[in-house]
């Protein structure tokens, strides 16, 4: 089952195409990498999803529901999100804040204290959030989008801000949830290397549009092994190997081929010899999920 299927979803702002007919599938019981560079439209998206902007165009359906005036509120009631900075009072503590976001979601007193320990704060929920950290703040929202044990998690951004241990801990206690208490997570994030090591599915979007959408394995996969060759004259090269049925494309002066076994690579030199091209250069390489972060999104990753 899909916890979150989006179809068509458009946004325009302005007369600009913001989000651009999106289609989304986040599986249940999944941590979902929601993965593009800034202001290529992932939180504007989230926010449609949580019914907090409507769409120009296009369907969202949540837990199995449209997310139509019919349903929305009994969808929200299973939805815990953390979107952008949440603001807090500062002159009461953190257990006070979430008392009141308790009160108002209508749900157990008893529900305050366990998500304070689930995200390890109940040793600092006397203390006033005026006096709390960064990373202590963020662990607070997280705890109040925890109030009522949704089935579904939305965090944008959660790591933003935060110094390597703060978000160390925050991944930690994200990639709990799902095995803990049978949630489906989604994390939006402009850092590469976040997603990398959250999230078992991911989607890649640019400029609002849709470029990747598959499992973080399927997205490794395109980091595999292959050869950069370079010849004497890489066109002939490319015309010869086709002939050959040797698929290659041509990057950066040097022409990409599938990994060969070392004997089928002496016969590939020894052809491209036999037909006077010289072998400048042979050697294997790796794709890097940087390099396919760029060349998906049209820019550098960030790490």
């Amino acid at each position: 089952m899909n916890i979150i299927e989006t179809h068509d979803l458009c946004k325009q702002y302005g007369g600009a195409l913001r989000v651009a007919h999106l289609d989304l599938t986040v599986p249940e019981g999944s941590v979902y990498g929601f993965l593009g560079p800034n202001g290529a439209g992932k939180s504007t998206t989230l926010k449609m999803i949580l019914g907090l902007v409507h769409p120009t165009a296009g369907s969202i359906r949540v837990l199995g529901k449209s997310m139509d005036s019919a349903n929305r509120l009994s969808v929200l009631r299973q939805v815990g999100s953390l979107i952008e900075s949440p603001s807090y009072y500062g002159h009461l503590t953190g257990e006070e804040n979430l008392r009141i976001v308790q009160t108002l979601r209508g749900v157990p007193e008893k529900n305050v204290r366990e998500v304070l320990q689930i995200v390890r704060l109940d040793g600092q929920r006397g203390k006033k959030v005026a006096h709390y950290s960064l990373g202590m703040k963020q662990r607070l929202g997280l705890a109040a989008a925890l109030l009522g044990y949704p089935k579904l998690l939305i965090l944008d951004e959660p790591t933003n801000g935060l110094d390597p241990a703060g978000i160390q801990e925050m991944r930690e206690l994200i990639c709990s949830l799902p095995e803990r208490f049978g949630m489906t997570v989604v994390v939006s994030s402009h850092l590469l290397s976040e997603i990398d090591q959250m999230a078992d599915h991911v989607s890649i979007i640019r400029e609002g549009e849709l470029v990747f959408q598959d499992t973080l394995e399927a997205l490794h996969g395109h980091s595999r092994h292959h050869l950069a060759l370079r010849t004497t004259n890489n066109a002939v090269a490319r015309s010869l190997l086709a002939e050959k049925s040797v698929p290659c494309q041509e990057e950066e002066g040097y022409l990409i081929l599938p990994i060969l076994a070392d004997e089928l690579a002496a016969q590939l030199t020894r052809f491209l010899a036999d037909n006077r091209l010289g072998v400048v250069r042979l050697e294997e390489r790796q794709k890097s999920l940087e390099d396919i972060f760029l060349e998906l999104t049209g820019k550098a990753a960030s790490l």
